[in-house]
């Protein structure tokens, strides 16, 4: 379809989709694909669209903003839009992209995903193979062939995945993630500070405790916990030691804190867990 949209050239095409109850419930599913060219003087603002985005800018440059920050996106550069929110793009130069609203069970999680460790606008590595996927799918609908959903699903999947997989050359994570988790698993027995492990990455406390809750879904202070009765299950299980002599050598201050702790954990008093 010929999109008449003003400062839309007229080159611009788009064809949109109803997914079938099945796909809604279990797959990724388009709703809207296409190819625009837009002119300068673009601007577009919506308080919702019921679907994500996902735009590979082919070239020019525009300025996309979402939550009240703007991130300039230029030729090479992806966006990934959550529209259910507040949001808009616009440009004095103009741009070219190609694009794809899709939705599914599993497109919260995944934007959530992406957007917390690359952001809404990012580059990356594999932009020409995330461009065929899309261009696939594209051509499907511009070529009026069948519509295969699992394979469009998949298609669509496997571009999530990529990007989800890729980090961002500045993230220090992968590097400083590993030896904290090792220190941990060695050293819960004694008494670890936040302000320790976080100059043993050579990072602030905020962004060492940030990037590590992001990474593990727990933060260091709760891993070091969960670490703490992790051991602590083992010997309840597996010793004649009292719940004193336990809480002392899983690291804790005193039985108090242990047991209330293990309650709030495991909703079980370490009694009852070594007797169940």
């Amino acid at each position: 379809m010929k999109s008449y949209e003003k400062f839309v050239s007229k080159d611009s095409d788009y064809y949109f989709y109803t997914a079938s109850q099945t796909a809604q419930t279990l797959f990724f599913y388009p709703t809207y694909t296409g190819f625009f060219h837009y002119l300068p003087g673009y601007f577009l603002k919506r308080a919702s669209y019921d679907s994500f985005l996902l735009m590979l800018i082919t070239d020019g440059e525009c300025t996309v903003t979402v939550n009240d920050t703007v991130t300039r996106a230029s030729r090479g550069s992806i966006v990934l839009i959550d529209c259910y929110k507040p949001h808009q793009y616009e440009s004095q130069t103009g741009w070219k992209s190609l694009w794809l609203h899709f939705d599914g069970p599993l497109a919260r999680p995944y934007y959530e995903q992406i957007t917390s460790r690359l952001g809404t606008v990012f580059l990356h590595p594999n932009f020409l193979g995330i461009q065929y996927s899309l261009e696939k799918i594209y051509q499907n609908f511009k070529n009026s062939l069948p519509v295969n959903e699992p394979q469009i699903s998949s298609l669509i999947t496997s571009m999530l995945n990529d990007i989800l997989d890729y980090k961002n050359p500045g993230d220090s994570s992968p590097l400083f993630l590993k030896e904290t988790i090792n220190y941990i698993n060695e050293h819960f027995s004694e008494k670890i500070h936040l302000q320790d492990l976080a100059e043993k990455a050579s990072l602030s406390q905020y962004y060492f405790t940030r990037v590590f809750t992001k990474e593990t879904g727990m933060t260091p202070y709760q891993y070091l916990i969960a670490a703490r009765l992790s051991f602590s299950k083992l010997l309840l299980k597996s010793s004649d030691f009292s719940i004193k002599e336990i809480a002392f050598r899983s690291g804790f201050s005193d039985e108090s804190h242990f047991c209330s702790c293990f309650k709030k954990w495991e909703h079980l008093t370490p009694s009852e867990y070594r007797f169940r």
